[in-house]
């Protein structure tokens, strides 16, 4: 090879290179950016007391976030167990049955949904819930979630279902084992790591989501209000006061924006704990 040629390609592999991985840097530098500050700035305010105690009236600082703790806990489980099903079942028909313009129409509009502003669906459970009930209530702030949830969940079924590799289909199918139960006993156990993962992260992106919960949940100064009455969550308490003109409340709503931030940051580092290989 000629020597100009080489010397430009190492020049030009070596200025990819660098280019690549100040962008690489750029992307990581700004996560721990975020999260670095969201730290610095929340620990002054967490404490033990915040994490158990209510709500002081307006104005009077102190009190704590336990009924928004709780809240959140309650509205994503309920998303969950609403969702999660929908998600699973529909990505097991669109991998091992969906053929056709059905299945095509299904994959489509689970697409469609991954990209709606996520006001949007909290909106269209204002109008479904909210306005007939003609009240604010955790139920249609799980609703709301579990919109959100199901094509995220239903897609990543999928995926990891279509992974699977077809000789175990075909072994099973060999057998004279019935094609339902192929399916329940065979491919969705060895699939089961990616889709208990994918669950996971559809729940660690709701519990993150403030939008909907404005239309539907609303808030509550009190913890333990029911299902049918409004309630209060994380990603709105930070919201409420965050706009608010109070000091004490600002640095509340850092020490929730930490919390909930660790929450979603011990989901992620979970599932990849779950998914890495294991040693036999």
């Amino acid at each position: 090879m000629n020597a100009a040629v080489y010397a430009r390609r190492k020049k030009v592999n070596a200025l990819m290179f660098a280019l690549t991985a100040a962008c690489a840097a750029v992307a990581s530098g700004t996560l721990l950016a975020i999260l670095g500050y969201i730290a610095w700035k929340g620990a002054s305010a967490l404490s033990w007391s915040f994490l158990m105690n209510l709500p002081r009236p307006v104005g009077e600082p102190g009190g704590g976030i336990a009924n928004s703790i709780v809240g959140s806990a309650k509205v994503v489980g309920l998303a969950g167990a609403l969702g999660i099903p929908v998600g699973v079942l529909g990505g097991v028909y669109l991998a091992e049955y969906g053929r056709g313009r059905y299945a095509f129409a299904v994959r489509y509009a689970a697409d469609v949904m991954n990209g709606v502003p996520s006001i949007v669906v909290g909106l269209f459970a204002y109008a479904l819930i909210v306005h007939p009930m003609k009240k604010f209530s955790a139920l249609s702030g799980s609703v709301a979630l579990a919109f959100i949830m199901v094509p995220i969940v239903l897609r990543n079924t999928e995926e990891f279902l279509r992974l699977v590799p077809g000789t175990i289909r075909e072994a099973a199918l060999a057998l004279g084992v019935p094609r339902w139960k192929v399916t329940l006993l065979v491919i969705l156990p060895t699939a089961g790591r990616g889709i208990v993962t994918g669950a996971l992260l559809a729940l660690a992106r709701v519990a993150g989501e403030t939008a909907p919960l404005i239309f539907t949940a609303f808030g509550n100064r009190f913890e333990g209000s029911g299902m049918l009455n409004p309630i209060a969550t994380l990603p709105h308490t930070i919201y409420t006061y965050a706009i608010s003109p109070y000091e004490d409340w600002h640095d509340q709503a850092w020490a929730a924006a930490l919390i909930l931030m660790a929450f979603v940051l011990a989901v992620n580092a979970a599932t990849r704990l779950w998914l890495r290989p294991r040693s036999t």
